[in-house]
């Protein structure tokens, strides 16, 4: 056990009242920091506690967003989320991960923050750049079958593991931070995290002092929803990969497309080429083949986790081919196919 202070954060205000953010962790459910704390992979000087912070435990709407406080827990969301049709992604995504148990402690700031689930991040006998840089990445040349394919360096391959990232991706949705210092900023979810190169613990541009407020999702007219997670048991597991999907149609044409990956980036993967790709295009299986195919050119696999390329291929393209063929069936409607 190594010893540590405790500050505890009743309102933003008191920011400047936590003694030092020098090696300092915000601990909000602690469903991920307090394993790694367990582990000696966080050995954090102060914590700062979040669970006193009432005011960021609510959803609020105005006529252009949602606003979800950073403490909302998971359950909480996703019942919020269910509730409302243009977030129906959100609930899927929430829903099918973790446990119940989990997901009532699980807060919104924490899953976006939450680490990666690499075997030799946890493992301390065995090198990790993430965890101790400049010792080098085990995973590289070892056994890499839930590690990333896209976004990936020689210095890291570990994969991004949150379920509502993912989602928070397609839907545009962008934090809310401030600093000790007053300062405010609205940082997109597809731009919060950083690509490992050589730098892979440092995951996000986030400052050490700077606390995320809220996650905003714009209202806008949306399309089919859908949420697909393929992982090893049917609950109660990581993604080996995921799509998060958007669709619009007009007379047969993508006249919108959000499209998101998880399970095979570094990051939760904004699938930008295929959007870019659908758009103005009759719907058909050829293209979002396609789509899929200008979308993975950059994946590369390290071995045991080659089958995620051919995979993600074809859950995108069918996930694609369901949302569009569902929203054919019911033109106009938001409806979703929950997750599975």
């Amino acid at each position: 056990m190594r010893p540590f202070t405790v500050n505890r954060l009743t309102d933003t205000q008191h920011l400047n009242d936590v003694d030092s953010f020098e090696n300092s962790r915000f601990l909000a459910g602690g469903t991920n920091l307090v394993d790694l704390m367990k582990h000696q992979i966080e050995t954090p000087d102060t914590l700062v506690d979040l669970s006193g912070w009432e005011s960021a435990d609510t959803i609020e709407e105005t006529d252009e967003t949602y606003q979800i406080g950073a403490m909302v827990s998971n359950t909480d969301l996703a019942n919020f989320a269910y509730r409302k049709e243009d977030l129906s992604l959100l609930s899927q995504a929430l829903l099918s991960g973790a446990t119940v148990q989990l997901r009532n402690r699980a807060t919104t700031g924490g899953n976006l923050l939450q680490r990666t689930r690499c075997y030799y991040f946890y493992d301390t006998n065995q090198p990790c750049n993430k965890r101790q840089p400049g010792s080098g990445c085990a995973a590289l040349d070892g056994f890499n079958r839930i590690h990333a394919v896209l976004g990936t360096s020689e210095h890291c391959i570990a994969s991004h593991p949150s379920d509502m990232a993912v989602a928070m991706a397609a839907l545009d949705a962008k934090v809310k931070t401030i600093n000790p210092a007053g300062n405010s900023r609205h940082i997109p979810v597809r731009e919060l995290y950083r690509l490992p190169g050589d730098t892979p613990h440092i995951e996000t541009v986030l400052g050490g002092d700077e606390l995320i407020v809220s996650v905003d999702i714009p209202k806008r007219p949306r399309g089919t929803q859908i949420y697909r997670k393929v992982r090893d048991r049917s609950s109660y597991a990581f993604a080996l990969v995921s799509v998060a999907c958007d669709v619009t149609l007009k007379d047969g044409v993508i006249d919108d497309v959000s499209l998101a990956f998880g399970g095979v980036g570094t990051m939760p993967w904004h699938a930008k080429s295929a959007e870019d790709f659908l758009r103005g295009k009759t719907a058909t299986s050829d293209l979002y083949a396609q789509a899929c195919d200008i979308e993975l050119s950059a994946a590369r696999g390290a071995g045991s986790n080659d089958f995620k390329i051919p995979l993600i291929k074809r859950t995108a393209a069918f996930v694609l081919e369901q949302a569009v063929g569902q929203q054919m069936a019911h033109p106009g409607h938001q409806g979703a196919i929950h997750a599975r």
